[in-house]
């Protein structure tokens, strides 16, 4: 039985022609005169390639799975035409790394243009590109106009199409006007060697639903059939609600949604509002997943924003995605780098770094942007006007910490005004070398040292899930204060960590009666009056807090708290309760490299500078049947004693390495041990080569 000549597909043809970018790679309708078998169902998964005898196909068809469906004679002298499918998974291969590369949101917030947005992409193709960083993404609300009254929060300003789908909005992107969508901006990324990529909400734009648009694909189906109105994104409650995945009419919206971004040219998509113990919605990120992949076209996908995450959490979504945030949004503030140790820590005991993802890529557990060099503010309707707010011994430990725990690394700062520290900080050869290549990531030492305290950390956790460790109380005989006790758990004292805050009533809040009724505001005047906030904006510590948690007080609904009588401190407007947890000060970070390095990286977390040092025999533990050694370290101020860490035992086998010091630069020759003074919230990162007392490398 013959077949019906199925003629070319425009969409996946010109795709392809612009990743071939070779006068080799031809098409010509109507030269095609060979048959195609009946097992061909879908044109759209197929492609022509007419080329010169001796051209590989994989050289014209990058980082793609196919297979030859028909070869044939062609007309043109010297040349042979084959029909190649894709196979269905195109994806094979995606992210088998750390994805690398530019975000505006850092730097732009949600108000980004044509202009900025190509500006810092030519410059990242220019500088970046060589060292891996390869794509460059548009953060979210690219479809919202910028007109009075349209903010992060405000309804009603999103542009659609008349299938209820955000498009850019061609004030901002004039490449964009006449619906052309995202496309040709696609096209000039790509023309730099680079990759695309976008931010997309939950769901549906409630503009979609008020106007009750018809769904691509599905006749009688429209966007109040498949809302789910009860179902908003929690901190964009009027702006975007969750969708019916299951419903013939939710299906037919999400595919006709990722098959517009598949043929826009988009490498990459950052979906928000998803993930994370506070907006967790499975549903969605299974169907998405699956329109991903039926696009035929490689998009690494990406979860945000991950508050709250687990280890467990992120085993229900790591085989079907390619990264996913594992922490809330990261800013440039001590409390927030400080506040990612733990969260590192439990992701690389779990062994989900680098785990199967989807497509037959990998899956990488993400810390979040790098908010380095010249940043706006989360949500602010202005660009970037002020420097990053880390200290430079800060933003190496953060990128330290990033390498080791092998986290995607997605530049914010805005690259027109990167300084060459900040430039020569992201493109270390040893940082980069670790975040691509490394393996055996893993924390191996957390705990105190003499001279150094535990860090306390004001977080805010789900109430349900509070531990008993932190216990808040009136103490009406210190001048109407609130205090807490958090019992240590990462230490072999049993102290416990306190302090107190001044509370006055919240009684003109704007909460509604039930979140009203108790209400008080919690402020502290050590360093001006500072208020405890659910949705702060102050960038560094307070005190003796390692936390991110204070503002200047003022009457928002944030700032409101309520104490419950089971000693529990409750943020009626953000639904979570308050928590203080001791911070292991001093950390220690071992992993391999893919020639037999070792890597070894020291953390301080604490206030005083403390000298580390750690017996290189202890590396022996990755090797069968030897044994293992001791570590000392000196206080700031404190006297030289040994301390053995858990699960060590002393030793008098020698272990030799050579290398550096990666941050300084300084050679280190037929070593034993490493020492390093490490300032506060500072690092040292070395990278050895070792042998044990036989000389035999421990490679």
């Amino acid at each position: 039985m013959c077949c019906p000549l199925v003629r070319r597909s425009e969409i996946v043809l010109s795709r392809f022609c612009s990743l071939g970018s070779s006068s080799r790679l031809l098409w010509s309708p109507g030269d095609v005169k060979c048959r195609l078998p009946c097992t061909v169902r879908n044109p759209r998964d197929l492609v022509l390639l007419a080329f010169s005898y001796g051209v590989a196909p994989s050289d014209l068809l990058p980082r793609h799975r196919y297979e030859v469906i028909s070869a044939c004679t062609h007309r043109w002298v010297g040349l042979l035409s084959i029909i190649y499918r894709l196979l269905p998974a195109s994806t094979a291969g995606l992210a088998l790394t750390p994805p690398r590369g530019w975000n505006s949101y850092d730097s732009f917030s949600w108000i980004v243009s044509e202009e900025e947005f190509l500006q810092n992409a030519k410059i990242l193709a220019n500088t970046l590109a060589p060292f891996g960083y390869e794509y460059v993404v548009i953060d979210f609300l690219w479809y919202r106009k910028q007109e009075k009254g349209a903010s992060v929060q405000s309804s009603g300003h999103d542009l659609i199409d008349e299938w209820g789908r955000p498009v850019p909005d061609p004030k901002r992107w004039p490449s964009t006007a006449g619906g052309k969508g995202f496309a040709p901006i696609a096209d000039k990324v790509h023309a730099m060697g680079l990759k695309f990529g976008i931010h997309v909400m939950r769901g549906i734009t409630t503009v979609a639903v008020a106007n009750n648009t018809p769904i691509l694909g599905a006749k009688g189906w429209r966007a109040k059939d498949i809302a789910l109105t009860s179902q908003p994104c929690p901190w964009m409650q009027e702006c975007f609600v969750s969708i019916n995945t299951t419903s013939a009419g939710g299906k037919a919206f999400l595919k006709s949604l990722y098959d517009q971004y598949a043929s826009w040219g988009v490498d990459f998509v950052k979906h928000d509002c998803v993930f994370g113990a506070d907006n967790i919605d499975l549903e969605e990120i299974q169907a998405v997943s699956e329109a991903i992949t039926n696009t035929g076209r490689p998009i690494v996908y990406s979860l945000s924003p991950g508050v709250q995450a687990t280890p467990s959490l992120a085993s229900s979504v790591s085989g079907i995605v390619n990264m996913y945030r594992i922490t809330g949004d990261d800013w440039d503030r001590w409390g927030d780098v400080a506040a990612h140790f733990d969260v590192a820590k439990s992701f690389a005991a779990a062994g989900l770094i680098g785990a199967p993802g989807l497509g037959g890529g990998k899956s990488w557990p993400d810390l979040d942007m790098l908010p380095l060099g010249w940043l706006t503010d989360g949500g602010a309707p202005y660009g970037p006007y002020r420097s990053c707010r880390l200290s430079f011994d800060e933003q190496k430990t953060q990128l330290t910490l990033w390498a080791m725990a092998k986290s995607p690394l997605m530049y914010g700062g805005d690259l027109r005004n990167i300084d060459q520290a900040t430039y020569a900080m992201i493109t270390n050869p040893t940082i980069l070398e670790i975040n691509t290549h490394s393996t055996e990531n893993t924390e191996y030492y957390a705990g105190t040292l003499p001279g150094t305290e535990d860090v306390p950390l004001l977080t805010l956790v789900s109430c349900d899930e509070l531990s008993s460790n932190t216990h808040w109380t009136l103490e009406k005989k210190q001048n109407a204060r609130i205090c807490w006790n958090a019992s240590r758990t990462t230490s072999s004292r049993s102290s416990v960590l306190s302090g107190c805050f001044n509370w006055t009533s919240l009684s003109d809040s704007s909460l509604s009666d039930t979140e009203s009724k108790g209400a008080i505001r919690l402020w502290t005047s050590d360093f001006g009056e500072l208020c405890m906030d659910s949705q702060p904006n102050l960038p560094s510590s307070i005190g003796m807090f390692a936390s991110k948690r204070f503002s200047f007080c003022t009457m928002e609904n944030s700032q409101a708290w309520q104490l419950l009588p089971n000693g529990k401190l409750l943020s009626p407007s953000s639904g979570f309760c308050a928590e203080v947890k001791e911070v292991a000060p001093i950390r220690i970070w071992l992993a391999r490299g893919l020639k037999g390095q070792y890597y070894v990286a020291f953390f301080n977390l604490g206030q005083n500078s403390t000298t580390v040092t750690y017996s290189l025999a202890g590396l022996q533990q990755r090797q069968p049947g030897l044994k293992l050694a001791t570590t000392k370290a000196r206080g700031a101020q404190g006297p030289e004693a040994p301390k053995t860490q858990p699960g060590l035992d002393a030793d008098d086998s020698t272990t030799q390495c050579t290398g550096e010091e990666v941050w300084s630069r300084t050679e280190l020759d037929k070593v034993e041990s490493l020492s390093a003074l490490v300032p506060s919230h500072g690092c040292a990162l070395f990278s050895l080569i070792c042998s044990g007392s036989g000389g035999k490398n421990l490679a």
